[in-house]
């Protein structure tokens, strides 16, 4: 039974990421889901300790299993833990990128990609992608409901005492709200 992972740094958590996984979990029949909050992402920075992320994230996946990733870098995940047929999830736009991650061909060797696609993305974008891989075999599209929701622009709200107005899960934005977290984003 194929196996769903999930990364990211979860800064915080949003709507966007619950439909990612709620989508892929229904597309491609998944049992498990293992949302894997980067503990020091090799891609970008953040405003929270993982810990908090890693709270934050149990409350955005309730029914999955979440747990701290300590790898930078997806293919030392790979590398380092083996998982049973696992699918790599991610969004379209992160895919537009592939090609700069570490090792993408040894991604693609040890997981399938599993790409969430939504309404209006430029197919271009992932053909180019595509062309460019030995085995453009192991990556998989499904298609996600359009979600505006973005952890940089969440952030900023929060900054400035603006409202969420449904962004993240409201489990989510309790514990922001009730800890102060991002007020000075």
């Amino acid at each position: 039974m194929a196996v769903g992972l999930f990364g990211g740094a979860f800064d915080p958590p949003h709507d966007g990421h619950v439909e990612l996984a709620r989508a892929a979990k229904e597309h491609f029949g998944l049992p498990r889901l293992i949302v894997l909050v980067a503990e020091r992402p090799g891609h970008k920075d953040v405003e929270l300790p993982a810990e908090v992320r890693l709270e934050l994230a149990r409350a955005a996946f309730p029914h999955d299993e979440v747990r701290l990733d300590p790898y930078p870098r997806t293919i030392d995940l790979l590398r380092a833990e083996p998982f049973d047929d696992p699918i790599f999830l991610v969004g379209a736009d992160q895919f537009v990128d592939f090609l700069t991650w570490k090792d993408p061909e040894g991604v693609l060797e040890l997981t399938r990609l599993g790409v969430a696609t939504r309404p209006g993305f430029d197919h271009g974008l992932l053909d180019t992608v595509l062309r460019a891989l030995d085995r453009p075999d192991r990556v998989l599209f499904f298609d996600i409901e359009p979600n505006s929701a973005a952890s940089r622009e969440i952030r900023a709200r929060l900054a400035l005492g603006r409202p969420l107005d449904g962004l993240v899960p409201p489990a989510v934005e309790h514990l922001i709200r009730e800890r102060g977290l991002y007020r000075h984003a």
